[in-house]
């Protein structure tokens, strides 16, 4: 039998984070972003789930509800200047079994992989597309 190490002991009888937690990782990320920022993407609201709707599977084309970790829904703020009557606020969705699949997966800690997916959608909030982001995320690391 293998020792234990004090990984392990730390680990021990812990579950893995519920929709809450995950919640309260993506607002700490939100509420860490600069002022002015969170100024500009004016009313947005957050949502943790566990997988996407079976309807956002088929529309997007996912070969398995794993391969999406965050979605925006709503318009891009270029596009509010025209008011739609009855529209809904833009919502950002956060998935939290992809999240927690990929996280097991990669050398990533949790609030970083949830602060990414987050920005990354609110990125779409603001009308980049992920090639857009990709490019943007290169200059950041170059």
């Amino acid at each position: 039998m293998s020792e234990v190490t004090s990984d392990g002991e730390e680990w021990k009888g812990r579950y893995s984070p519920d929709l809450a937690a995950i919640e309260s990782i993506a607002m700490e990320a939100y509420a860490a972003l600069p002022e002015t920022f969170r100024a500009l993407a004016g009313d947005i609201r957050f949502h943790v789930a566990d997988f996407p709707e079976d309807d956002v599977i088929a529309e997007m084309e996912l070969e398995s509800a794993f391969d999406i970790l965050g979605l925006f829904e709503g318009r891009p703020v270029a596009a509010m200047a025209t008011p739609v009557t009855g529209e809904f606020p833009n919502r950002i969705l956060l998935y939290r079994r992809p999240i927690l699949d990929y996280w097991a997966e990669n050398e990533e800690t949790l609030d970083d992989l949830v602060t990414h997916v987050l920005v990354h959608e609110i990125g779409h909030h603001f009308g980049l597309s992920d090639e857009d982001m990709e490019e943007l995320e290169a200059q950041v690391r170059d």
